[in-house]
């Protein structure tokens, strides 16, 4: 597999010229806030953790929320929250449930560069060895495989870049950069 595979669709001709704004999307534990703080660093622009925001807004963790509203309530939640980010100069690190939403991809497709940070299952697993307390918006039936099988799907169609994160963060980092 390719390190970097592009995608930018006919749709998303504005893409390129959105140096100023990347939002990353990828499982829990893709690097996502990890990555997304060194490539604000590198680029001087700021950085937002959804995650962080709906955590603060609500005064719960996301486990919380998830506890006392639902997967579903937790989802509309985390579309409101990102509905509400000036993307402006700015990098995004989303949840992991935010491609679950269209009118949340199609407003960061339309205002930032979207990356999905491609991880495999079994790398996910060794990252995060316990999903009980993460907040993880999934059906209550559903495995974290199955989510990740359902997801992965989802992430590769609203990114305008897959970029592999299997090895160290530095280089997923670099990878980033050369793209903008």
């Amino acid at each position: 597999m390719l390190a970097t595979r592009f995608k930018i669709k006919a749709h998303d001709t504005r893409a390129k010229n959105m140096k100023n704004s990347i939002s990353l999307i990828g499982m829990a534990g893709a690097g996502k806030s990890s990555i997304g703080i060194k490539v604000a660093q590198q680029l001087n622009l700021k950085f937002v953790d959804s995650d962080l925001l709906i955590e603060e807004r609500f005064a719960q963790t996301l486990q919380e929320i998830l506890d006392d509203a639902g997967y579903l309530k937790l989802r509309a939640i985390e579309e409101e929250v990102l509905l509400s980010i000036d993307l402006a100069d700015t990098v995004l690190s989303t949840g992991g449930s935010a491609v679950y939403s269209e009118k949340s991809m199609q407003y960061l497709q339309q205002n930032s560069l979207v990356i999905y940070l491609e991880v495999p299952f079994d790398q996910i697993l060794e990252r995060v060895p316990s999903f009980l307390d993460r907040g993880f918006a999934k059906e209550p039936s559903q495995s974290i495989e199955d989510a990740f099988c359902e997801r992965e799907e989802l992430y590769q169609n609203s990114a305008h870049h897959i970029i592999s994160n299997t090895t160290d963060l530095n280089s997923c980092v670099s990878k980033i950069i050369a793209l903008i």
